[in-house]
Order: structure tokens, then sequence, then C-alpha cells
């Protein structure tokens, strides 16, 4: 039988909250979205209140403190949100039966390996924004054997929000020239493509199909963010050429950088779903929305 209970999302107001939203949407699941100003996560008592009055069969977390420069000096405030928020609404779940997707990030990682992260590779957050993170991971998990998920994922992009290749677009129009840093290797990750995972690990759930745990939601393949800019300029007609390579040296932030945030995907197989795409080729199809975004928003 379908299980005809909406599924709440909450971060509503975010680029992979829309995107999820999104989905659902096409997926003919019931949602509701609640951002910010509708529910305050780090209130017990508030997120309870929403539980009980709409009865989701899944929560997919989207709200997150992702200013990880702030972080370092506002971790408690941080930690309020990515720790204690999710805490509270595993909590809430674990009283009434419900599935929570919990949205997490690389940070929790220190990004010193060579080969990716697997989902049980041990942790080890080297800033705040990482151990917030990793403090709502544990949460989810302790709370919710069952029904809890942790899905990390990194670098993403989207139509619906600021984010790097939104960036880079603008500074193609203005720049000669741009230095991007060539020593720090991700996977650059479409909010689309991230979104259908966590719809199709929501129903596995539901289901009964897919276990408990941690995934890992980011692209296939992996480059630099000076590789991805040469990829985005190529999109753009634009000579990837004008791209130059730097070192991290050169763009000193308040919180580390992982060097290293290439992650494994092995788990998806256990829950019969197939891992995200390469990012090249997700890159290419989701340009396009993400250009007519950028371009609409600064026509200049």
């Amino acid at each position: 039988m379908t299980d005809t209970r909406p599924w709440l999302v909450t971060g509503a107001g975010g680029m992979l909250a829309r995107d999820v939203l999104a989905r659902l949407a096409v997926t003919g699941i019931p949602a509701v979205a609640v951002a910010r100003a509708d529910l305050d996560i780090t209130a017990p008592e508030a997120v309870r209140a929403a539980l009980t009055a709409h009865r989701p069969a899944v929560v997919v977390n989207c709200a997150a403190w992702t200013a990880v420069d702030d972080a370092e000096s506002r971790e408690a405030e941080a930690l309020r949100v990515n720790g204690d928020g999710a805490r509270h609404l595993a909590e809430a779940c674990a009283a009434d039966g419900t599935v929570l997707l919990q949205v997490s990030t690389d940070y929790v990682f220190p990004g010193d390996a060579d080969t990716p992260y697997a989902e049980d590779a041990p942790t080890g957050p080297r800033g705040a924004y990482g151990r917030t993170k990793l403090a709502g991971e544990r949460a989810v998990l302790a709370a919710l054997p069952e029904t809890g998920y942790v899905v990390r994922t990194a670098w993403l992009y989207g139509a619906g929000g600021g984010n790097f290749v939104r960036t880079m677009i603008r500074l193609e129009g203005v720049k000669d020239t741009l230095d991007v840093v060539d020593d720090q290797r991700g996977q650059p990750t479409w909010t689309a493509d991230l979104a259908d995972r966590l719809v199709r690990l929501g129903l596995g759930a539901l289901a009964g199909t897919a276990p408990a745990g941690v995934y890992h939601g980011t692209s296939s393949g992996e480059t630099t963010w000076y590789g991805f800019t040469r990829a985005i300029f190529e999109l753009l007609g634009a000579d990837p050429a004008r791209v130059r390579p730097t070192t991290s040296e050169a763009f000193v932030r308040p919180a580390p950088r992982p060097a290293y945030s290439v992650l494994g995907h092995d788990r998806w197989a256990t829950a019969g779903i197939e891992p995200i795409r390469d990012w090249h080729v997700a890159l290419t199809e989701a340009f396009p929305e993400i250009h007519r975004a950028q371009t609409k928003e600064d026509p200049a």
C-alpha cells in the first residue's frame, strides 16, 4: 500500500531544498515545505509541534548553518543548528517512527586521504563547521538506528541559489583571467542529482529496501576547483586558458579547506540505487538552466 503521508522538507528556502521539493512534485509525493521562518529546528518544542501537525512519512533536513568561515568564530551558534537542531529532529522522528534524511558534508573528514573516503572511514574534522555537522550525524544515527539516514555531500551547485558555478559565470564576464586553486580535489555535485537520490533513498526507507546509516551523495569522478572552472568556461564558449592554476596559500580563509574531498559510493548498492553520475556529464546538463538563472539576476 502506498504511503500517502507528506514529506516534510526543512530549510525550504535553500538551493538543495528547492530541488528536493521539485523532485517530490514530479514523483507525486505530497510535501510540506518549511523555511527557517516557519520552523526553528533549534527549538525542540517547535520541532515536536511541526511533526505532530503534519505527521510526515519522511523528514528531509536541508536546514543547516553553512557559513563555513563564520563557524570558526561562532561555533556554538553553528552547533545549535547543525548539531542540536539535527538531534531535535531525530528525537521527534524517533517518537513517531518517522524516517529522517540528514544532509551532511565532506568536512567531517580531515581531507588528507589519497583514495576516496568510504562511508565507514574514520572521521576527523579539522574545523568548526565539520565538527558541528559531525555532531548532527552522530545524533541522528544514535536516535534513529533503524530509520536514520546521513547523506554526505560536497561542492554543491544549482540554479536556485548562490554557488561556485554561478560565481564563475559572473566573473567570466568581468575578468580577463581568473586564478583558481588546483590543489583541492573534490566532486562537483548538482543539487538536482542529489535531490533525486534523497527521494529515492526515502522511498527505499519506507519500502524497507534501503538500510539505515551513512551514504555519500556526491557525483562520480573528481576534479579540482581549477578543472571545474575550466569546464565552466568551456560551456560558456570562453577560452579556458583564461583560468590559471594557483594554490590554496593564495586564498587563505578562516576555516581550513579539505585538500581531498573525494567520497566513495559503495553503500548505494545495498539500497539498490546507483550512485550519482559523472560530475562533468551532470554539469553539461545543468548548465543551461544555471546560466539562465544567473543571467536573469545579472543581465549585465
